[in-house]
């Protein structure tokens, strides 16, 4: 160390030290329009809603729930599950609708949209981590290598964190040429990795870019952001509405539930299907996540208030994120779209389906669930499910129906 290195200003150093997957802060014209955003306030970018980002309760007793043998056993598959090894076949003719589905894991998932293919939130990588030796694990693999996948026209990312932006993957795409949609400031990351910034779509809240012929507007969400320890709110959270000349669609990326889907679904819907995020969620996080009810009550907000298209249920069954039964998101939201009359597509993770064709609706995931406790919505509050009155079933044990 030298004198002059003496003085250098200790986040300055710190900053000089972050390893590639930490990504990089936004600078120079990006943050100038980061602080011209009128989502932007108060030195960090707002939500919609109010939401706690910190999860509330005991850290203690989240703790003792978290990490109970017995409880970890119920966050994880019984056994192997089954993957639809995707294929250059399966993708090969053109979808007869216009419009097609292959959801890989998690949120990521290959939109087919009239004629123009658009992959939101790409996660290849073995874990969702900065790290390749801790954090959540794949409870699955990828259904199709990302080299065999064939092109793709753009890449849409709803926010920064590791289960959804994913540097392998990124570094893999970067050396492609397709277009990349993220919201603002997103883009500091992935110059960062290597993606030139002319193939950047950079966008604040309704903010539309166009490509290929295909709309792509950035939509609010009730998240929050960031990939390191100090985390200073500098980067974007976004829904996406996507639109071609015959179908429109629509991603949540993460958020809680809010009443602007209404909004979103007025201005820009009502949409041929809808991939709405459904698990992770807990009682220690309520105002960042959605659980399946709320999530059902989102897709009928952006529907108009009735049942329309086609919900495609996300964000669970591939990493270990939240105390809840592994298998639970999906039978809650198969319960809840009974219960609201709403189409909903259960694929197995790799599986495309149409929207408007046949839809897989088979609940695969009773082959290789754990024990689960009674389902806590069997007996639902009278607004846990859309206009509902208080429902009373029989208990279930999922891994009892193996």
């Amino acid at each position: 160390m030298t004198g002059a290195d003496y003085f250098v200003p200790f986040r300055t150093k710190l900053r000089s030290m972050r390893t590639e997957p930490f990504g990089a802060d936004p600078a120079g014209a990006r943050m100038q329009r980061i602080l011209n955003s009128p989502n932007f306030a108060d030195g960090v970018f707002q939500n919609p809603l109010g939401a706690r980002t910190r999860p509330s309760g005991s850290g203690l007793e989240f703790a003792k729930i978290y990490f109970q043998k017995e409880q970890r056993i119920r966050r994880a598959p019984a056994g192997t599950v089954p993957v639809h090894a995707t294929t250059l076949a399966d993708l090969a003719a053109p979808p007869a609708t216009g419009l097609r589905l292959t959801w890989m894991g998690h949120s990521s998932v290959l939109a087919e949209i009239d004629g123009r293919r658009v992959l939101f939130d790409p996660v290849w990588g073995e874990r969702c981590s900065p790290f390749p030796f801790a954090g959540p694990k794949r409870l699955h693999p990828v259904p199709v290598p990302l080299a065999t996948l064939g092109d793709v026209d753009v890449v849409v990312i709803s926010h920064d964190h590791y289960d959804h932006l994913d540097l392998p993957t990124i570094r893999a795409l970067a050396s492609t040429d397709t277009v990349f949609a993220v919201p603002l400031g997103v883009g500091a990351h992935l110059e960062r990795w290597g993606v030139a910034p002319d193939r950047l779509r950079e966008l604040d809240w309704n903010e539309t870019a166009k490509v290929n012929g295909i709309s792509l507007t950035a939509t609010p969400a009730r998240h929050f952001c960031g990939r390191g320890l100090r985390n200073n709110q500098h980067t974007l959270w976004a829904s996406w509405a996507v639109s071609g000349p015959e179908h429109r669609i629509y991603h949540s990326g993460d958020t809680g539930y809010f009443p602007g889907f209404r909004d979103i679904g007025a201005e820009h819907g009502p949409f041929d299907a809808t991939m709405i995020q459904i698990g992770a969620y807990s009682e220690y996080w309520p105002d960042i996540h959605m659980t399946p009810a709320e999530g059902m009550r989102a897709h009928l907000d952006l529907q108009g208030g009735r049942p329309h298209g086609v919900m495609l249920p996300i964000h669970w069954g591939t990493f270990n994120l939240a105390p809840h039964a592994w298998a639970e998101p999906a039978e809650w939201t198969k319960d809840a779209a009974e219960e609201a009359e709403q189409a909903a597509a259960f694929p197995r993770p790799g599986e495309p389906f149409e929207p408007g064709g046949t839809l897989p609706v088979d609940p695969w995931w009773r082959a290789v669930s754990a024990p689960m406790a009674a389902p806590q919505w069997r007996t639902a509050a009278p607004d846990a499910v859309p206009g509902g009155a208080p429902v009373v079933r029989r208990d279930l044990d999922v891994a009892g129906e193996r």
